[in-house]
């Protein structure tokens, strides 16, 4: 049985930052993932948005840890070359009743101490001229980035500081033994190894409660169930009308269906909230009316015939449909009682913006 000094499960954006964290910090790291690669599942598919912290309530982890990283994610990213724009965004909105709700948006980002800034139908005009809005949120910190190339960034740092990758390596079984934990690898050639390591960290995503369950030791009751949110992509063929991001409020578990610029300028929408019970990462086409009504709101000159579907992601949730959003959860012996353990479940948007953060937070943890 080898034995290193920390075991991180889940090589998405999350687990190569924390992996990054504990090896910079000087434990020999080994970071597993059971895909042939890294970052292919929601650290893949997802709008690639620099988040500036404005929606989420005060002094949540959400706003906390996405206010403190996002400034040092544009600096990571630009020490190391990772492209990346600080395009900002438009919250937009129409009528007395969303005008109540993007006021509200509003507050809470200038109580979570993020820049925003109020538009009139005229200033919004002028900033986007095909976008329908009697008034709009300006957040100019918001931005978008090259999130493979951020991964492959982390797992540079990670690799020049010792830590190590395992890829096609499935974390099978963990169970704490005299202060330290066994854990069991299935690897992709069929075989199996068994690692003994003082600290274990679950950044399985998706699979992360899962994950948890096979932790023996772990109470049940303190593993929350997965609930899959699926959202889809469509691309947008020809120039885009628009400069910068444009959301419209909230709904139900996401976002809503925005409209966002990848670096090279073209522009896709996305994503909305499907309810699923097992992962599936196909296009469901039967959706792209829905997605022109939603657009539409916004954006009157929209071609249907543009739209085509790009791909689709799932986000990590542990509440289910009609459930308020839940906050991350950086789970550690305060919560468990278990030395060396710590979960991470839900790690959804600002996920990606936040990365850098919640590495920091899970190393303070242990």
């Amino acid at each position: 049985m080898d034995r290193v000094e920390a075991v991180v499960v889940g090589a998405g954006v999350v687990g190569l930052a924390v992996a990054r964290e504990l090896a910079l910090a000087g434990h020999e790291v080994v970071l597993l993932e059971r895909h042939d690669s890294i970052g292919t599942e929601t650290s893949a598919r997802n709008s690639e948005v620099v988040h500036g912290g404005l929606y989420y309530p005060t002094g949540s982890l959400k706003a906390q840890l996405c206010v403190a990283a996002r400034e040092r994610l544009y600096a990571y990213c630009a020490e190391r070359g990772v492209p990346h724009a600080r395009c900002g965004k438009l919250i937009v909105a129409s009528g007395d009743a969303q005008e109540r709700k993007l006021r509200g948006i509003h507050d809470q980002a200038v109580r979570n101490g993020v820049a925003v800034q109020w538009q009139d139908a005229a200033h919004a005009r002028a900033l986007e001229p095909a976008v329908r809005c009697t008034s709009a949120l300006l957040s100019p910190d918001t931005g978008i980035m090259d999130s493979h190339a951020y991964m492959l960034a982390l797992l540079g740092d990670l690799q020049r500081a010792g830590g190590q990758l395992a890829l096609a390596s499935t974390c099978v079984a963990a169970r704490a033994v005299a202060g330290e934990f066994e854990i069991d690898v299935r690897t992709g050639d069929g075989g199996s190894l068994s690692l003994r390591s003082p600290i274990l960290v679950n950044s399985a995503g998706l699979a992360a409660p899962e994950l948890a369950r096979r932790i023996a030791g772990l109470a049940p009751g303190l593993v929350p169930r997965a609930y899959y949110a699926k959202g889809h992509y469509f691309s947008y063929a020809g120039r885009s009308p628009f400069t910068h991001l444009v959301y419209p409020l909230p709904d139900e578990a996401g976002l809503g269906v925005h409209g966002t610029l990848d670096l090279a300028g073209r522009l896709k929408f996305g994503p909305d909230v499907e309810w699923i019970e097992a992962i599936d990462y196909a296009v469901d086409v039967s959706r792209r009316d829905r997605f022109v009504d939603s657009i539409r709101a916004y954006w009157p000159d929209v071609d249907p015939a543009r739209l085509a579907p790009a791909y689709a992601g799932i986000r990590p949730k542990i509440v289910g449909p009609g459930a308020a959003a839940a906050d991350f959860v950086i789970q550690g012996r305060a919560q468990h009682d278990i030395a060396g353990l710590v979960n991470l479940f839900g790690i959804e948007s600002p996920g990606l913006t936040a990365s850098l953060a919640i590495a920091q937070a899970v190393c303070a943890s242990l």
